[in-house]
């Protein structure tokens, strides 16, 4: 009986693990499996086959394949300030009269072409005298921007080197929420960083106090980002580059859990102008907008709360040609649902002037499709001229100059800045006013010769004029 027994309990316990192997063999992770496989003698990354599973996310083949395509960037600036004299000698032999000073910046960037074009952010290369680039390999090469696009915070950097290490463009639109990413950098200058996180949410704005016009529709996520790891790579588990890391909020400086990166399809377009124009082609749809919910449904008595309330239509805009009006409702771009006003932004900002979108609007109980022909910031500005006789310029009004006040100070001929609000007008110190008679040494008469001024200039502006107390001044400003 004994032995019966035993035979029993040995049959069960050989059941129970023939039982377990077979479930195992049915539902383990061999099921659907794939298999990610690098290259490293390839100047890109390789997928042979290319697959995602397993319980646990595997990190070994973005990383390896995107690693050694993000750079350690450099950024010089130098600049002469006035110095008093440190000693009688240096008193009475001129010398102290200014010394260079030199800051030093660093960050990160991605290489996006075999034969040395490096994506980065603007604000770490803005005002750089001298920009140097250090690869994989520990070389170092000097660095010419191509073009560079505040709006966006993008910059384009060219090397000349050859057959370098590349990661290839993902496409941002198809990132979920909760998906694995890694970011790649230098942070604090220690090159060749990689931390992992998730997609923690899609189209964010952070607050802008500049007044400066920005595009933002961030990819925000929990991977450690801190400072030097601007300009470094936002990759996927496949090794695809689907953003550009360019921000963190945080209230001591490092990183706080929240990390932001430019999504790819943005560099895309950015990256795409400057090669083809030289400068970034930026189509306006022509509207101010405020994202809609209850509470301004409940305000504005809206019959729903889809869609993005139109608080502004621009003179002279796209909008306004096509139809649209103030109070109502855009619910989609080309058949895209949006339902905030950074999502517009993207959409928008992925066109160039000229091209023609098709909107849907709710208009009280009514809902219409609409084709929309994009048009420039400039032509946007030249409409509204066309239409009212004046300007409005970096939030500027420009209004020709009343006869009795040229003459009261001597002058032929001059544009009145009539108002200022926020705007790069306020922030280069001109107040309302301000006679306007020479840009870049070229004399205006009205506000159209202005605005012509500003299409011709690539880089800056050069501003010469009169207040009515008669003080001649300049202004420098920046485009």
């Amino acid at each position: 009986m004994r032995k019966k027994n035993w035979l029993i309990v040995l049959a069960a316990v050989i059941a129970g693990g023939l039982a377990g192997y077979f479930t195992v063999k049915v539902t383990g992770s061999d099921k659907g499996q794939q298999t990610y496989v690098y290259d490293p003698g390839s100047t890109g990354a390789v997928v042979r086959n290319v697959s995602i599973s397993g319980d646990y996310p595997d990190f070994t083949y973005a990383a390896e394949s995107s690693v050694n395509a993000v750079v350690y960037v450099k950024v010089v600036k130098r600049s002469e300030q006035p110095q008093g004299p440190s000693s009688l000698f240096e008193y009475f032999f001129g010398f102290g009269d200014s010394m260079p000073r030199e800051q030093i910046g660093t960050g990160s960037g991605v290489i996006i072409s075999e034969d040395g074009l490096i994506v980065t952010n603007n604000h770490v290369v803005s005002g750089a005298t001298e920009i140097e680039v250090t690869i994989g390999d520990k070389k170092t090469f000097k660095a010419d921007i191509i073009g560079t696009d505040p709006a966006t915070d993008v910059a384009l950097l060219k090397i000349d080197a050859k057959g370098l290490p590349t990661i290839p463009m993902g496409n941002s639109d198809e990132l979920r929420l909760g998906e694995w990413v890694l970011a790649i950098g230098s942070p604090y200058g220690l090159t060749s960083t990689i931390t992992a996180g998730i997609v923690s949410a899609k189209g964010r704005s952070m607050p802008n106090y500049s007044g400066e016009f920005k595009i933002e529709s961030f990819i925000q996520t929990d991977a450690a980002v801190n400072p030097g790891n601007s300009g470094g790579a936002l990759v996927n588990i496949k090794g695809e580059l689907v953003g550009i890391n360019t921000a963190i909020i945080s209230q001591t400086g490092s990183y706080a859990g929240y990390s932001f990166a430019v999504p790819v399809n943005i560099v895309k377009k950015i990256v795409s102008d400057f090669k083809e124009y030289g400068s970034v082609q930026r189509a306006m749809l022509g509207i101010s907008m405020i994202n809609n919910n209850e509470t301004l449904k409940e305000k504005m008595k809206l019959s729903t709360t889809e869609g993005v309330y139109i608080a502004e239509v621009v003179k002279g805009g796209a909008a306004e040609a096509a139809g649209i009006e103030e109070g109502d409702i855009l619910l989609s771009i080309d058949g895209a649902e949006v339902s905030k006003s950074t999502a517009v932004q993207e959409i928008i900002n992925a066109h160039r002037p000229g091209d023609k979108i098709k909107v849907e609007v709710r208009r009280g109980d009514k809902t219409m499709s609409m084709d929309v022909t994009l048009i420039g910031k400039d032509t946007q500005e030249m409409n509204a001229y066309n239409r009212q006789g004046n300007v409005n310029l970096f939030g500027a009004q420009l209004v020709p100059a009343p006869k009795e006040e040229l003459e009261k100070l001597g002058l032929e001929a001059g544009v009145k800045i009539a108002s200022v609000e926020k705007g790069k007008i306020r922030d280069a110190g001109i107040k309302e006013g301000f006679i306007i008679t020479y840009i870049n040494n070229t004399p205006v008469s009205s506000p159209q010769d202005v605005a012509a001024e500003v299409k011709r200039s690539r880089r800056s502006l050069l501003i010469e004029g009169f207040y009515p107390d008669g003080n001649l001044y300049y202004y420098g400003i920046g485009l």
